[in-house]
């Protein structure tokens, strides 16, 4: 299956809490897309890696994309490395999404950044044909991504251009509210301790950033996302 669109982050629910609304807006536009979570998110205070693998599930069936793997780099530990780099070459050779998203560049949690610059390698490396990787399919071709972007987390960081989720808000918040060993439920019973991201306030910030995002374009909500390569556009009017 070709992917239109690859959403690679650390740790899964990166994607749903950063790139969710987009996720279904493309989706809507008849695109295929899929997230490739890279650990099962093992270190994290409250849950289990097998409690977080049943919410990605559910957090994926809400969203409605097409693919979701996991990689299972040790969470806190991967490194950017050819073991990792190669791994993750074999899925973009696998799926040749036109467009990769991932991580933003740096911010609080180490990972974040980390694997910023291994998916940044690795979609570089992807392209070269004399880098050869093999699956049970066979020989894998060499494919490069036409655009690798970022979206932002949990830093405030300046986004080079915003996507209108407006209409995809409240579905994009039932995703993230799925993974509900990690962030706070009003209907979960839990005795496991308070975190940054379980304080009820973190996705009251996760709303007010989409409102901020989305006022800067006259829309309600919006996600924001950073390239490192220069975009261009057919036109003026393509810009809002």
């Amino acid at each position: 299956m070709k992917l239109d669109l690859l959403f690679i982050a650390a740790h899964p629910d990166d994607v749903e809490l950063c790139s969710g609304g987009t996720i279904l807006k493309h989706i809507q536009l008849g695109k295929k897309v899929g997230i490739l979570d890279l650990t099962r998110g093992e270190l994290g205070t409250r849950g289990t890696a097998q409690t977080r693998d049943a919410e990605a599930k559910n957090a994926a069936q809400i969203l409605g994309i097409h693919w979701r793997e996991n990689l299972g780099f040790r969470d806190g530990f991967f490194v950017n490395d050819e073991y990792h780099r190669i791994k993750i070459i074999e899925k973009i050779r696998e799926f040749t999404p036109e467009i990769i998203i991932t991580n933003a560049y740096h911010d609080r949690h180490p990972d974040h950044g980390r694997a910023s610059e291994l998916v940044y390698d690795a979609c570089f490396l992807a392209g070269l044909p004399k880098i050869k990787t093999n699956t049970k399919t066979g020989i894998q071709q060499s494919f490069r991504p036409s655009l690798l972007l970022h979206f932002i987390q949990d830093n405030y960081i300046k986004p080079d251009f915003l996507i209108d989720i407006t209409p995809y808000h409240e579905t994009k918040m039932a995703a993230i509210r799925a993974y509900t060993t990690q962030f706070f439920s009003a209907v979960a019973n839990t005795t496991e301790p308070e975190t940054y991201i379980s304080n009820p306030v973190f996705l009251d910030t996760i709303i007010a950033r989409s409102r901020e995002f989305g006022k800067a374009i006259n829309a309600t909500y919006a996600e924001g996302f950073l390239s490192k390569k220069l975009l261009g556009v057919d036109s003026f009017f393509d810009l809002r």
